[in-house]
Formats: C-alpha cells, structure tokens, sequence
C-alpha cells in the first residue's frame, strides 16, 4: 500500500476540510494586496492562498499568466494574511520557479495530468524538495491517469499529496463547465486509502451562481476541501471572470455550507453499527441470489449451445430492460441506476455464455 504525508502532516498549520481561495489569475501586485485586504476585511481568510502564474489557454492569444513576476507578487499575501502559497505548474520549468520563489504548495494542472510526460519531467524537477503536491483530475474521465501523476510524484519521493477534483470535459452535458462525475473522486479514495480530494466548484460549475450546490455536494459525499475562486473585481478579472466570486460572497457561501463530520473521526454509535449489520447481511443475500442467477444464466448458455443459438438476443435484451428498468423506478431505484445495473449484469451474462461457446468450439478443440 502507498503511503503519503495527510494535509495535517504538511508542516503548513493546514487542516480539512481545506479551504483554498484566490484569483484564477495574478494580474498585478494592486490585485493581489487588494484581494488579501477584500478577505481581511470580510472576515474570509482561507488557509491557503492560490493563483494562476501561468494559465494553459485552449488557443493563442488569450492571457497566459503574467509568469515568474507574479510569483514574487505572492510576497504580499504572506505580509498581509500571513498564510502559505499555491500555484499550478505545467512543465519542469515552472516548477523549478515555484521552488526557486519558496511557493509552499504545488498543483499540477488538468491539462497536463493528461500527459505523463510532462508530469515525470515536473516530477524529475522536484526530486530532493520537500513540497507538497496537489494533481488535478485529468481533462477527461480517466482514473488511472490520476492515479498515475499521483505515482510519478510519490515514486520521486514526494510524500505531501492530495488530488483536487474540478470535474471532465463533456460537450453534452450543458448544466457544468466540467461535468462532476461524483464516482471518479470517490473511487481515488477507495484505490489510494487516505488519500485527500480537495473539490474545485469553481470549474466545475463555470459559473458562479452554482458553485454553493456543487461546493455542498462535494462535502456531502466526503470530500477534504474546498478551492474557490476568489476575486476582488469578478466582472474584470483576466480570465474566467464568470465563475469568480468576491470575498464577501466566498464567506457566505462558506457559512451557508453544512460542513458533515468524516466518520474516521469518530467512533459510531449502536444505531449506526447496528444498520451496517444490517447492510452487511443484505449484502450476503444479494450476492446468494446474483450467484442463483447465474447458475440459471449458465443453464441458458447450454441450452444455446446444444441448439446453436447466438449468445445476444436483442428482442429479449430489450424487454429485460425496459421492464426490469420500469419495476426498479416504481421501488424508487433511479433509472440512471436500474440502467447500470442491468448493463453489469447482462455484460456478464454475455461473457459466461460465450465462454462456454468457445469451450465446445470444434475448432478451438481441434
């Protein structure tokens, strides 16, 4: 099991749920003082300070960050709110700056998560440092390639990790920015155990006027933090204007969220010990009857094979799963959720009987 430094341990004061605020973009030293001063003055510091040096743009001639000027600017939030630092670093170079400027915290960016090339070069660049490393998702929906940057940093020696969800690239999905898909965090955390997932609203969302329901959601479902992004002046930022939020809303948004207590920090009462026995024995006699099912399915697949039938029935798929899927929603079980069950169920049906196909295959035999 790989084991890592939790944000307690960093050394920093840090602690969760981690809330991490600041402008998408460093544009001037007059924005950053007058965001610190903004936070001071609405009673919001976060505990960790963040903003984009260098900004990875879709195409040429938007803003790219103001680069290694503004990691000196970053001077000022620790004269004026006295709290560590972040920035996002694309290749070795940036993050040889970052340690250079004594940047307290490192994010490796979703635009080049998907690249492991560029995250062993930034990797081979932080060798020997001490510095804690947060990785972005990936641009798309690929949970090893997560996992793999986390590796590259932990197979250099670097031991401070966590992950920051900020969703996947979807262009069907018009309700996010980057759609959530809430079962890839959560699946980092069950693959990587201990493993901190700070959750990006900001671009998941896009837009500012959601970030309160994504930010909720997020803590509902046990993630570590939180990183919103934070400007003085929204409508006039540089880059992402619509999805930065001033000082005054970040603290309402924080004190409107209902921040849950991790069950690892507690022990669970008898009501709560007693439903998960509970649980556990429905989950035995879910599996007793899955493994009825199939003894039944591998009586199908050899009635197929002595009568030559295909394996797929398409007429019999489709009544299976418009009515299994029907008497599911009418028990309350979400169609989304009778749609993927029925589709796992059926994949292994499939796979069953045509195995036992190829085992009587005469030219397999032969």
């Amino acid at each position: 099991m790989k084991t890592h430094k939790q944000i307690k341990d960093w050394g920093l004061g840090l602690t969760t749920p981690l809330i991490i605020a600041g402008p998408c973009s460093a544009e001037s030293p007059e924005q950053i003082e007058k965001i610190c001063l903004d936070m001071k003055e609405a009673n919001v510091v976060p505990q960790l300070f963040r903003a984009g040096i260098w900004k990875p743009r879709t195409r040429p001639g938007s803003f790219e960050g103001i680069g290694e000027d503004g990691l000196k600017w970053m001077e000022i939030v620790r004269h004026h709110l006295n709290i560590p630092i972040t920035v996002e670093v694309g290749n070795a170079a940036h993050a040889e700056l970052a340690l250079k400027h004594g940047v307290d915290v490192i994010w490796v960016g979703a635009r080049t998560t998907v690249n492991p090339f560029a995250v062993q070069e930034i990797a081979e660049a932080l060798r020997g440092s001490d510095v804690p490393v947060m990785v972005k998702n990936p641009m798309n929906p690929d949970l090893d390639l997560w996992i793999g940057a986390l590796e590259r940093m932990h197979a250099v020696g670097l031991d401070k990790l966590a992950a920051i969800h900020r969703g996947f690239s979807d262009a069907y999905d018009k309700r996010f920015r980057n759609k959530p898909n809430w079962s890839m965090p959560i699946h980092l955390k069950r693959v990587w155990t201990g493993m901190e997932v700070i959750n990006d609203p900001s671009h998941i969302v896009g837009r500012r006027d959601g970030i309160l329901e994504v930010s909720q959601r997020a803590i509902n479902f046990g993630l570590d933090g939180l990183m919103i992004e934070t400007h003085h002046d929204p409508d006039n930022a540089w880059s992402d204007a619509k999805q930065q939020v001033t000082p005054k809303a970040l603290r309402e948004i924080l004190n409107a969220i209902d921040f849950k207590e991790p069950l690892e920090n507690m022990k669970p009462d008898e009501r709560l010990q007693d439903l998960r026995r509970a649980v556990d024995h429905l989950d035995d006699q879910l599996l007793d009857i899955l493994q009825e099912r199939f003894a039944v399915i591998d009586q199908i697949g050899e009635h197929k094979r002595e009568h030559h039938l295909t394996v797929f029935q398409s007429n019999r798929w489709k009544e299976v799963m418009e009515s299994r899927t029907q008497k599911g929603m009418a028990k309350n079980l979400s169609e989304k959720f009778m749609k993927e069950l029925l589709y796992s169920i059926h994949e292994e049906s499939v796979k069953r009987q045509e195995k036992q196909l190829r085992e009587s295959d005469p030219v397999k035999k032969a």
